[in-house]
């Protein structure tokens, strides 16, 4: 690493040792958040990967880049039996770390003081590892992607971020001001939030740097400041340049992991009745290429947030949509552990009790914002999942049961149409992954 990157790495670090990040109470869990507890399932991005159940327990994941503990905490929290190991540049930040998994009881975690780049130290390989909010401060980002690449079991899945060039655009161009102004030059401090502060304030509101950055709610948030207009060795990126740097470090692009809030068609008023030349061209272009458009169009995600693993050789599964009836016949249910919630189960009873539509996103509403609304009658084909896996054939049978009988014709309900019935909720519910398919051999 040459002396112009030391000497960012070295401000990075103070800037951490000084406040850690994020600045959440030590006695805050994640155990109720099930968005942020869905993301930090592994469960997700192997089924996404492959359409495979891979159990979190006894896997060995690694949050690199680990902070004040809060995502290494959540990575336990959703893993269950896991071993959990953090590293971090600063030494505040590592101890903070230690504490707050102490003080939840987590015993099967450990910390150090390392960067990114030499985790090969550790003598450990690990099946997942968590690189949240840290890659875009690394000064070579695909050393970084490679330094986890060398500690990625065959298997493993790495996420990683970086920070939108498109949407955080003008907080770069507000680094560029406060950098001109020498704030930047030594670790920011108070004075030089104070300064930002009143420097804001002063300007217009209807100009656009302050327009388009400053908020009143976060003036006294010292954090806020240090985030974004005083972010030492910030970087943004574009889609090409992810991929891009994927590709120099022989990584293979998974998913993103909001990939339900980058459909490119969602952007259009009629996704079924595009112009002719977006509908002859779309269905022909690349993942990459969709993405790309749809940062160009929409640059609304401040993350470029995705998974990526080892390059495969294997095929791509075959997609439920193409799974033939004897497929659909022999496969096994499972609800994703995040779904397999009290809360989830006595909602449900609860709208099966009263007859009223479940909502089954009320609790896991990272993909989507619109309600996702089941009938009460059909959603209680449901409830054995929280018992443990059902065969297809088994909730059939069950809604065989509870409507043998079409309530408008009175006529008996025929196994085909039920199976047609509970065939189209499982393909519902899995294009979100709230449950996971499994063909039986």
């Amino acid at each position: 690493m040459d002396n112009n990157n030391l000497e960012i790495v070295e401000k990075i670090r103070q800037q951490f040792d000084r406040g850690p990040y994020p600045r959440i109470p030590l006695e805050d869990s994640p155990k109720e958040d099930y968005n942020f507890l869905y993301i930090h399932n592994i469960v997700t991005p192997f089924y996404l990967k492959n359409r495979k159940i891979f159990p979190g327990e006894k896997k060995v994941i690694l949050d690199a880049g680990c902070g004040s503990g809060y995502k290494a905490l959540a990575l336990a929290e959703a893993n269950p039996g896991s071993k959990i190991v953090g590293v971090d540049i600063s030494e505040v930040s590592v101890n903070l770390a230690q504490k707050r998994l102490e003080y939840h009881g987590v015993e099967n975690a450990e910390f150090h003081v390392l960067d990114i780049e030499n985790l090969e130290s550790l003598g450990l390989e690990f099946d997942y590892i968590n690189a949240d909010d840290v890659l875009y401060l690394i000064p070579d980002l695909v050393a970084g992607l490679q330094s986890m690449k060398a500690v990625l079991k065959p298997e493993g899945i790495i996420r990683g971020n970086l920070h939108s060039a498109l949407q955080r655009s003008n907080y770069f161009r507000a680094q560029n001001l406060f950098r001109m102004m020498g704030l930047m030059d030594e670790n920011p401090g108070e004075l030089e939030i104070e300064i930002v502060r009143d420097t804001m304030i002063a300007i217009k509101d209807d100009v656009w740097l302050k327009k388009t950055t400053w908020t009143n709610e976060k003036s006294e948030d010292e954090e806020f400041f240090l985030a974004n207009y005083l972010l030492q060795g910030d970087k943004g990126y574009t889609i090409p340049e992810m991929f891009e740097a994927l590709h120099q470090a022989n990584l293979e692009f998974i998913s993103m992991v909001n990939w339900r809030q980058w459909e490119l068609l969602s952007l259009f008023k009629e996704p079924n009745n595009l112009p002719a030349f977006l509908s002859m061209s779309l269905p022909e272009i690349s993942i990459q290429e969709r993405l790309h458009l749809f940062e160009l169009l929409h640059p609304i995600h401040r993350l470029l947030d995705f998974w990526c693993g080892h390059p495969t050789v294997e095929q791509n599964p075959v997609s439920v949509s193409d799974w033939s009836d004897s497929d659909w016949r022999r496969a096994k249910v499972h609800l994703h552990p995040q779904i397999k919630t009290n809360p989830v189960k006595e909602d449900l009873i609860q709208s099966i009790t009263y007859q009223r539509p479940f909502q089954i996103n009320r609790h896991l509403s990272s993909h989507t914002s619109d309600p996702l609304m089941l009938g009460s009658s059909i959603a209680t084909c449901l409830l054995p999942l929280w018992e443990g896996t059902q065969t297809v054939s088994s909730l059939v049978e069950r809604w065989l049961q509870v409507r043998s009988i079409d309530p408008v014709t009175l006529e008996a309900v025929s196994e085909k149409r039920a199976f047609e019935e509970v065939k189209d909720l499982l393909m519902t519910l899995e294009l979100f992954i709230y449950v996971l398919l499994q063909q039986s051999a």
